[in-house]
């Protein structure tokens, strides 16, 4: 495997993927998208131009959580092909049973569509010029968070991680969108177990790497980024 991701340390996504990375200690390059010159590589390989993107030799790779699983998949084939046992730190991030796999994957799509969603719609309504902030949007958004910060508060009741015992790509997605949530749209306190999720998952090393790594672009964040975390 020669691994490049396409992406930015302060990015939500990116985080995604580079958590999956580091918790196998996947080698890998990181290709910045910050310049016209990376900007024109993640274009050629995405008319899109989203990231992140993952190439791996002359594959293309698109979309967060299918690289993740690519990365599961490919993991284990590399590992087979060299007859090398999986180390302790080696997971896959999605079970092989398929029930718990599909939980693992409606976990993932919950953090997403729930909380990633919502939060995107508060942090770029405040990149909006003044007078065209959508006050509605923004009232939906801060209304589906507060619903999806409820269902996750009983749904971690006995859970460490989001799927149970194990960290798993749920988590991996768990982590930004929490993460970034929690400054825009903070999570009250009658939500004390997502509160105490969100910590464990900053406790993470591979989660707390991502946050440190991101640290020098938080004057990015518009209108400030809260000085916490």
């Amino acid at each position: 495997m020669s691994l490049t991701l396409y992406g930015h340390p302060f990015s939500a996504y990116t985080w995604k993927v580079l958590i999956a990375l580091y918790e196998n200690d996947t080698p890998f390059r990181l290709r910045v998208v910050d310049n016209a010159a990376a900007a024109a590589e993640l274009a050629s390989l995405w008319v899109l131009r989203k990231f992140p993107v993952l190439q791996d030799g002359q594959k293309t790779v698109i979309e967060s959580s299918v690289i993740i699983e690519y990365l599961a998949e490919h993991l284990a084939e590399h590992l087979a092909e060299h007859r090398a046992p999986r180390r302790p730190g080696e997971m896959r991030l999605l079970p092989d049973d398929p029930d718990a796999a599909l939980q693992v994957r409606f976990l993932d799509r919950f953090f997403d569509n729930y909380i990633m969603t919502p939060m995107q719609k508060l942090v770029s309504d405040r990149m909006r010029a003044e007078g065209e902030s959508d006050a509605r949007g923004i009232s939906d958004a801060r209304a589906l968070l507060d619903v999806a910060y409820g269902w996750l508060d009983q749904h971690t009741a006995d859970r460490q991680w989001a799927a149970g015992d194990e960290f798993t790509l749920a988590d991996c997605a768990a982590a930004p969108a929490l993460f970034y949530a929690d400054w825009v749209h903070p999570i009250a306190e009658q939500f004390s177990r997502v509160r105490a999720y969100r910590v464990r998952l900053l406790a993470r090393p591979s989660v707390a790497r991502a946050v440190e790594e991101a640290r020098p672009y938080r004057k990015l964040f518009p209108q400030g980024a809260p000085d916490r975390d």
